[in-house]
């Protein structure tokens, strides 16, 4: 466990709380979804390192046990993070994992930094390629009422409303698909969350529109994504990042909810071991 320094303040820096395997082994760094923090991937980081990959975690700022700034919150700014981390680590040659939100952080590196560091990237139940219904994005499977209804939701009741999205997350076709302990796990997750970041969060994940940077992406890529999501729509997301990125992969896995990495974590796993092997 480690912290690296994201931004340097005039009043105060921003630490992110780094979690790295270490090792000789190539880096594989997980991005993870709102409103949750690098822990969120522990049915992943066992996995990855048994099989011989150095593995690093982190908390967007905000979130988890990573500083919580009144600013920051746009990609531009996450994915500069991203890319701090990388140079502090002096990772190369990485495959980047995209969790939901965290996919927008691997969209926007391209615009910004290139694939000079990059190997291969993996956007996992992930927000690209743009998820807010507008008169040029027809298909985007949200709306602005949806939009504003969530943001007023978690500004009325916190409590309330990750009991909720919780559940959403890991609903199948109306059925929970994983245990009520995992889904108390996620919601004390989503707790460390600062409501102000949380909110922003929400309308950079919601209003980016990640078209161009898709466009970018030059090396390898995985979709790996269930087609029961609720929450992120394969149809309205996975699907359409698949399209837009000549060449890449894609595995859709039957009866998966959101959060597919904890309710089918051994096929997740198994597929990005079999992308990261390629």
């Amino acid at each position: 466990m480690s912290e690296i320094t994201a931004h340097h303040g005039i009043f105060k820096d921003t630490n992110l709380h780094v979690d790295d395997t270490g090792g000789p082994g190539r880096p594989v760094v997980l991005i993870h979804g709102w409103p949750l923090s690098g822990e969120s991937f522990s049915n992943q980081v066992p996995a990855l390192a048994t099989a011989g990959y150095r593995v690093v975690t982190y908390d967007r700022r905000g979130f988890g046990r990573s500083d919580k700034p009144a600013r920051g919150y746009t990609y531009d700014t996450l994915s500069e993070d991203l890319h701090t981390l990388l140079e502090a680590l002096n990772l190369t040659d990485v495959t980047l994992v995209g969790f939901s939100m965290g996919g927008g952080e691997v969209a926007r590196y391209f615009s910004q930094y290139g694939a000079e560091r990059l190997r291969s990237v993996v956007f996992a139940s992930a927000v690209p390629p743009y998820l807010m219904k507008t008169q040029d994005n027809p298909d985007g499977p949200l709306t602005p009422e949806q939009a504003g209804e969530m943001a007023a939701q978690l500004t009325a009741d916190e409590d309330a409303f990750y009991d909720q999205f919780t559940t959403d997350f890991f609903t199948a076709n109306g059925t929970l698909v994983v245990t009520e302990a995992q889904r108390q796990e996620a919601i004390a997750l989503a707790k460390q969350a600062d409501k102000k970041a949380a909110l922003a969060c929400m309308t950079a994940f919601g209003g980016t529109d990640f078209r161009e940077d898709l466009a970018k992406v030059t090396v390898p890529a995985l979709i790996l994504h269930g087609d029961a999501d609720g929450t992120v729509p394969f149809e309205g997301s996975g699907a359409r990042t698949h399209a837009l990125i000549a060449g890449s992969e894609v595995h859709v896995i039957s009866g998966g909810p959101h959060g597919c990495n904890v309710s089918h974590a051994e096929e997740w796993n198994n597929a990005l071991l079999d992308f990261l092997a390629t």
